[in-house]
């Protein structure tokens, strides 16, 4: 697949696969009523594709069934901005085991030792995985132009 804009695409997965990309994946997909949804969502990328995590009842989880494309963006969140955007489809699986739940926990939070960990984990949730196959990517890198700024910026 073609990676449009800043970086190369082995630049695109260094960044998706870094701490820098443990930003929540922004997510945008169709409702059944045809409205645009648009939510955060925890994501590593693997083997091209950005997984997802989230319960069996999530209300994206029948959207995407009802039509898997989506739109997507995942960027940095403190100057000098950057990140990737694209569109694609996506499937939901099962999720066994919570497997992918297990490793998105150890990314975003370190572990699986804390109240929202026991909640997710907890025996009668049942959990799915969703898998983002990009059909287009496109990257955007301000460091440069914001090299003098970002030392500026408070983000207290």
């Amino acid at each position: 697949m073609e990676v449009t804009g800043a970086w190369t695409a082995e630049e695109t997965r260094a960044f998706l696969s870094s701490d820098a990309g443990t930003v929540p994946a922004r997510l945008a997909c169709h409702t059944t009523a045809d409205e645009l949804w648009m939510l955060s969502l925890w994501y590593t990328f693997c083997d091209g594709c950005l997984l997802c995590a989230t319960a069996a009842s999530a209300d994206v989880v029948r959207f995407l069934r009802h039509d898997p494309r989506v739109a997507f963006e995942v960027s940095v969140d403190r100057p000098p901005y950057r990140g990737v955007r694209g569109r694609g489809e996506a499937t939901v699986l099962p999720d066994e085991d919570k497997q992918l739940l297990r490793e998105l926990l150890e990314r975003y939070l370190g572990g699986t030792d804390s109240a929202l960990a026991d909640r997710l984990l907890a025996a009668d949730r049942e959990e799915v995985r969703i898998r983002i196959e990009p059909t287009t990517l496109s990257t955007w890198d301000y460091t440069d132009r914001m090299a003098d700024a970002a030392d500026d910026v408070s983000l207290e």
